[in-house]
């Protein structure tokens, strides 16, 4: 087969996009000015112990030192700032997943996030500056004051606007992105068909208002790849023995997902953990998120075949663009070191990242009778934290249908 070349338009777009690798040049001499604010803390520190030493340092001259050392200490926490975040935002992935000292808010840094934060840095080291003209007062022309209080005001209501702003901007596009739709009765009907008198399921208790029908939703849940379209509300939450009902109706809002929390449900086959899986994950499409289900063998079998193309990096980073993703049927299949290896990859990948929800025959403290190596214990810590489990027991419902068709 002959690989067509991509459009011109195509490769324009991509050698322009390619540009934003001329801006590293630029982190890195933001870092080499970083190393002049260490000299310069260390400078100023040497001068104010050997001034306090030799006697000739007076309670002001200590407090307007340390106002310089915090001051610059400010300034090197801006600077650090800018260079990683500005280098995840415009620049390429920092790709810190996992690590003990990652920022909190470098996974979901993006460019409202990141002016908003350097404003607030410079309102706190305008506040320094300001701080040292009122300490040395007396040595302080009035009209430097009257400016600087003035210039310091200036910034605080710069920050103010451009918060205001960022938070109008982002309101703006959800609302753009997830227009909200009561579907009518007729709609309810045509999407899940008519229910029949009598013998309707006891569905699962109602939500806080009805799921956000958000433009594109189809194509949301034909990308994700569910094997059949099952949906909350039609789950018989009268089978299984025990259900702890008022927790699947928290997990139907999808806080969880823009928590970036983990869902778990456990419970023997027939039990309706898939089920609620792909509820959750067609409600999550209805309300604007990309969303990706396969099973814990196929998700296994995807990775591997990256690995074998020497891009597994890219494969997982590819993955952040879903909000959800889900790994069902694990237990069925015994993993060996290597698959339990890609999947410990992939949990540790989307810890704090992402959001996942996984279905097991079995509870976490079991997972080493299904996955062989030294990761299960790290890869169920990882999973476990943030995560709400959901224990299903009793018989299977297909068994019961079975029986019950014999029967008649």
């Amino acid at each position: 087969m002959t690989r067509t070349p991509p459009p011109p338009t195509a490769t324009l777009g991509y050698a322009l996009f390619a540009t934003r690798w001329l801006q590293a040049p630029l982190y890195f001499g933001l870092v080499a000015v970083q190393g002049v604010y260490v000299y310069k803390f260390f400078n100023e520190l040497w001068t104010l112990i050997v001034r306090c030493v030799a006697g000739r340092a007076d309670e002001t001259y200590v407090m307007l030192a340390v106002l310089k050392l915090v001051d610059v200490v400010m300034i090197a926490n801006l600077l650090i700032m800018v260079i990683v975040g500005g280098y995840e935002t415009f620049v390429s992935r920092i790709d810190l997943q996992g690590h003990r000292d990652q920022p909190e808010w470098l996974s979901h840094v993006n460019p409202n996030v990141l002016k908003v934060k350097l404003a607030t840095a410079i309102v706190g080291i305008s506040s320094v500056h300001l701080l040292q003209m009122f300490v040395d007062v007396d040595h302080t022309p009035h009209h430097s004051l009257l400016w600087g209080t003035v210039i310091h005001m200036a910034f605080i209501v710069s920050a103010a606007i451009l918060a205001y702003m960022s938070g109008e901007m982002v309101a703006r596009v959800e609302h753009h992105h997830a227009k909200e739709h009561r579907p009518t009765e007729t709609e309810r009907a045509g999407e899940s068909g008519p229910a029949p008198a009598g013998d309707a399921p006891v569905t699962v208790p109602a939500q806080a208002g009805p799921p956000v029908w958000e433009d594109h939703a189809e194509d949301r849940i034909r990308a994700a790849g569910f094997p059949a379209r099952k949906q909350l509300e039609d789950f018989d939450t009268d089978h299984p023995r025990a259900f702890d009902r008022d927790t699947v109706a928290r997990l139907g809002k999808l806080d969880f997902v823009s928590a970036r929390r983990n869902v778990l449900f456990t419970g023997g086959p027939g039990t309706g953990k898939t089920h609620l899986a792909i509820g959750l994950g067609l409600r999550a499409c209805q309300a604007g998120h990309r969303v990706l289900f396969a099973t814990a063998a196929e998700w296994a079998a995807r990775l591997a075949e990256a690995e074998a193309a020497g891009r597994l990096a890219e494969e997982l980073a590819g993955l952040d663009d879903a909000a959800l993703l889900i790994v069902d049927e694990v237990g069925y299949v015994p993993f060996g070191p290597d698959a339990t290896r890609l999947l410990f990859r992939l949990v540790a990948h989307r810890y704090e990242r992402g959001s996942l929800v996984v279905t097991s025959d079995r509870p976490l403290e079991r997972w080493h009778e299904v996955f062989d190596g030294p990761a299960v214990p790290a890869m169920a810590d990882r999973l476990a934290h943030h995560a709400e489990t959901v224990r299903l027991e009793g018989d299977s419902y297909r068994k019961r249908r079975t029986a019950t068709a014999w029967a008649e």
